[in-house]
């Protein structure tokens, strides 16, 4: 999986990081030479580039990647003009941070695919959402522990947890299921899952990485 973050700020920076520990080939780009020099050994590539300019992206062969997370904020029109260059060269997947919800609609009305407000998204929870894409919702904690929104893999459907082998096979606990049109409720080990449950899953990340990869 290849990924472009426009932005090497806070957000964009921890974002970039955490994709390259997933091992994720990211591309870092921002318009400022000191923070693309700051960040060049922690990315697996990078550049210098006015991301308003559809033809310096399109150089950079920007509209191949995968997903394209553009992390500038506080310059309100720089944000709207590269999400519209990005649309330009044909991006097919566009994550971009907004700092208002004012902001946000903007980019939404435009034509950016996902937006995201740094007080409700962090960068590390957007990872996982922009890799692991059954990840419905996501939230870390402490000690690489964390929960997970997802919706249920086919191999559990029809088994109750106790049966089902979910902590042999994934080392995941499911905390609550929500069945269609229900709300959640807490799961027991006579929980039977059935297809199209959505499940709150808790483990470590990459535990529930493997969870969310399974269909």
């Amino acid at each position: 999986m290849r990924v472009a973050v426009i932005g090497l700020g806070r957000f964009g920076a921890s974002l970039a990081v955490e994709l390259v520990e997933q091992g994720v080939e990211v591309l870092g780009l921002d318009g400022d030479p000191a923070l693309v020099q700051k960040y060049a050994d922690e990315v697996s590539d990078s550049a210098v580039v006015d991301s308003t300019d559809p033809q310096a992206l399109k150089q950079l062969g920007v509209e191949t990647f995968d997903h394209v997370v553009v992390g500038i904020g506080s310059d309100l029109e720089g944000s709207v003009l590269t999400v519209s260059a990005l649309l330009d060269i044909g991006v097919a997947d566009i994550w971009a941070k907004a700092i208002s919800r004012q902001h946000a609609r903007i980019l939404e009305r435009i034509g950016a695919h996902h937006v995201v407000l740094p007080e409700h998204e962090m960068g590390a929870r957007v990872a996982h959402l922009v890799i692991d894409r059954r990840m419905l919702d996501y939230v870390e904690f402490d000690d690489d522990f964390a929960m997970a929104k997802a919706p249920a893999p086919r191999d559990l459907v029809g088994f109750d947890l106790k049966s089902s082998k979910i902590r042999t096979n994934y080392d995941v606990t499911i905390v609550a299921v929500k069945r269609r049109g229900a709300e959640f409720t807490f799961a027991g080990l006579d929980t039977v899952v059935h297809e199209g449950d959505v499940l709150i899953v808790a483990g470590h990340r990459r535990a529930l990485a493997r969870f969310a990869e399974s269909e």
